[in-house]
């Protein structure tokens, strides 16, 4: 029976859920907004990628104790690409284009924005840099709500 390392799985579950929540709060802005890509979404995106990112953390910990990191070349930052290119197919999905009179017009923009911020939000938490991750996520509830309205008035 392998060895469970129950601190390092509890710290890993506990980011995921830190995401989770953190972009929890984003996805309800949006979800109040009746956007596509809400609560949900938001909190589904920012816990995988918290998860995805601390497993690959844990596999390149585990070549190196098996001593393959000469033979496999182990890169953390290509797991942090993939997160943002899987997350960008999700954004993606979100907007539209306009039909029609409005056929100029692409809309849920924004939203896709949010959801790849919210995977920043979480590659932030499994990074462990909490302080980052909250601040990141109240500086984008901010962006949705006040810039819209300055937007407006300009």
């Amino acid at each position: 029976m392998p060895d469970i390392n129950w601190t390092g799985e509890l710290l890993i579950l506990m980011n995921v859920v830190i995401a989770a929540v953190l972009t929890g709060f984003i996805g309800l802005e949006r979800e109040v907004k009746d956007k596509p890509a809400g609560f949900r979404t938001n909190m589904i995106v920012g816990g995988s990628s918290a998860l995805i990112l601390s497993l690959g953390k844990v596999l390149v910990e585990s070549y190196i104790e098996n001593g393959l990191q000469d033979v496999i070349q182990p890169d953390p930052t290509r797991i942090i690409e993939a997160i943002i290119l899987g997350i960008s197919f999700i954004g993606a999905g979100t907007i539209l284009k306009g039909k029609g009179d409005e056929e100029s017009k692409v809309y849920y923009l924004t939203t896709a924005a949010t959801v790849l911020f919210s995977a920043g939000i979480g590659i932030a938490v499994a990074l462990e840099q909490y302080v980052l991750s909250i601040s990141a996520t109240l500086l984008l509830l901010i962006i949705n709500r006040l810039a819209k309205r300055l937007n407006k008035k300009v």
